[in-house]
């Protein structure tokens, strides 16, 4: 498929195959030594996968539950099925390895898919192949979710092989696209949103064309269906699961409609981190050239598919905003589905929507002269460029590495210290995230995770009732979402990650220590000293100090 090109084109995605291999590089160079995302990487889900493959329930019945984690009241369901391949690889390998072979595995899909989705439907003619390729491998360097996968990045696959039964073709390779990108995506962090898309858009056709083309639908619910097979345990969770859970207090519409607004503009030019893009420096302006290109031709001569895409690319970071306009209110009141299922992300077909625009404009420019012609080729490099800066090796270099983060070395030392099996005592930790302690094989009781009993959930927050009384934002943070169960104290606020060389003390910190030792909890880990510990019921145990962690750890006792 991708070899029967003429020779200009060969070398240009051989260019391009090195440029992925180089980009993917440092984590298997440098493995634990290496860069990567904290924020909803680190801080959960990589733990999650080694507590998860720890646990023997990686396969474990629909009613199971992680007993490492929150005193055994985090179902089994919380974390990803069985059917995801990212579950296994975490199961098989070490996880640099398995982290550093999923980004391989979605880059390099994301560039397939982008490739074949521009060349096949787009820009169809040899000499667009600067273009097709170029923005194909810009596409794939674009930062996302770790543990989204294809989720966002899989989409340009997924539309492709979407749009050839559209068009009648009848090929196996459509149905294996459809059939196994389920297995590395999730439908509830993407490809819901572009499934419903697709439907709207099967719908639209039907309405122009008179015509149902059943093959085409047949081919959307089929792949949801798969999804929902993988996604079983999700599935039974949203359905039959009804004990209240934290999902049941997260709380949305909060903004006015003029924050919405600037919302929406913030959105448009910027993006979103969990569905990043990329596009504010080089795509954006060139965007609105094209724009002003194509408005400036005659009626029918405009690319009636550019325009779309510029508006609907529009549409979509409005509807991301008002997502959490206030103004939902009553409706959220009346359908509880509105506040547990997040809507909003329908954004998250902005990068497939901005990469095929970025194409189209500059087979827009192409077209206006030799002058623009010339520039082309630098405007493809521009963006290749600066989002290869967005590589996670140069993008967190002031972050902790992985192995600095984790500290296996110095938690190794607490446990010795210790010196108990650690199912037999709970721990909960202040000024870091309790996923480094779940790392380390420590039963927490704190955790990282929206999808919870609301009975926990109360039972916690009466150890840290007093401090969420003094601070408003953290009270709402954890009242009207409740995502990270943490011990969260008013001089600290929402900072989870207080390093050695900090400065910050805890002076008049107030925990009902009870509540703690009723829930189990017997030592704390802080990153901070606790000036007023004995006010608290605490005895400082040791300091624990190591050249390969970032971490100075006081570790307390309840007494």
């Amino acid at each position: 498929m991708l070899l029967k090109k003429n020779t200009a084109e060969k070398n240009l995605l051989i260019l391009a195959i090195i440029a992925l291999a180089l980009f993917v590089s440092p984590l298997y160079i440098l493995g634990e030594d290496a860069h990567i995302r904290v924020h909803d990487n680190l801080d959960s889900n990589l733990a999650w996968y080694k507590v998860l493959a720890e646990s023997g329930q990686l396969t474990g019945p629909i009613d199971a539950v992680i007993p490492q984690v929150m005193n055994g009241n985090l179902s089994r369901n919380a974390f990803g099925s069985e059917f995801t391949l990212i579950v296994w690889l975490y199961a098989l390998f070490p996880p640099m390895i398995a982290y550093a072979l999923s980004q391989t595995i979605t880059r390099v899909f994301a560039f397939i898919g982008m490739y074949l989705l521009l060349k096949k439907h787009f820009l169809k003619e040899e000499k667009w192949a600067p273009i097709t390729i170029g923005t194909a491998l810009a596409f794939a360097f674009t930062p996302f979710w770790p543990s989204g996968m294809l989720s966002t990045l899989g989409m340009p696959l997924a539309l492709w092989a979407l749009l050839n039964i559209r068009q009648g073709e009848r090929s196996w390779k459509n149905v294996l696209v459809l059939t196994l990108l389920p297995l590395y995506a999730s439908i509830v962090l993407g490809f819901f949103f572009f499934l419903s898309a697709m439907g709207i858009f099967w719908l639209t056709d039907v309405i122009r064309k008179k015509a149902w083309n059943w093959p085409f639908l047949l081919s959307i619910v089929y792949m949801t269906g798969i999804f929902f097979i993988v996604e079983y345990r999700l599935v039974y969770s949203f359905l039959f699961d009804d004990e209240p859970n934290s999902r049941d207090e997260y709380f949305h519409a909060r903004l006015t409609f003029w924050h919405c607004v600037r919302l929406t503009f913030k959105n448009f030019a910027l993006g979103h981190h969990h569905a990043a893009s990329m596009h504010t420096l080089v795509i954006l302006p060139l965007m609105f050239v094209a724009l002003f290109m194509t408005l400036r031709q005659k009626k029918g001569k405009k690319d009636k598919v550019f325009l779309f895409l510029f508006f609907l690319n529009f549409a979509l970071s409005a509807w991301y905003a008002f997502w959490f306009y206030k103004g939902w209110l009553p409706l959220t009141e009346r359908f509880h589905v509105l506040d547990t299922f997040n809507f909003a992300r329908y954004h998250f077909l902005r990068p497939l929507v901005i990469y095929v625009l970025f194409a189209l404009t500059l087979k827009i420019i192409w077209s206006h002269g030799p002058f623009w012609r010339r520039l082309v080729p630098i405007f493809v490099l521009a963006q290749v460029m600066a989002v290869s800066f967005f590589n996670e090796e140069i993008l967190f270099q002031d972050k902790p590495t992985v192995k600095q983060f984790y500290a296996e070395e110095q938690f190794s030392a607490i446990k010795e210290y210790i010196g108990l099996p650690q199912e037999d005592y709970r721990v909960a930790s202040i000024g870091l995230h309790p996923a480094i302690a779940q790392y380390n094989g420590f039963y927490t009781l704190d955790s990282y995770n929206n999808f919870y009993p609301l009975t926990y959930k109360y039972q916690f927050r009466k150890i840290i009732e007093k401090e969420l009384e003094k601070n408003k934002t953290l009270r709402i943070y954890f009242d009207e979402w409740g995502g990270r169960c943490y011990l969260f104290t008013d001089e600290l606020g929402k900072h989870y990650m207080f390093k050695k060389r900090t400065k910050k003390r805890l002076k008049n910190l107030e925990l009902n220590t009870e509540a703690f030792k009723a829930m189990g909890g017997s030592y704390l880990f802080s990153s901070v000293p606790i000036d007023n510990a004995e006010d608290n019921l605490l005895r400082l145990e040791k300091v624990f100090v190591s050249k390969r962690s970032v971490w100075k750890i006081y570790l307390y006792k309840a007494i």
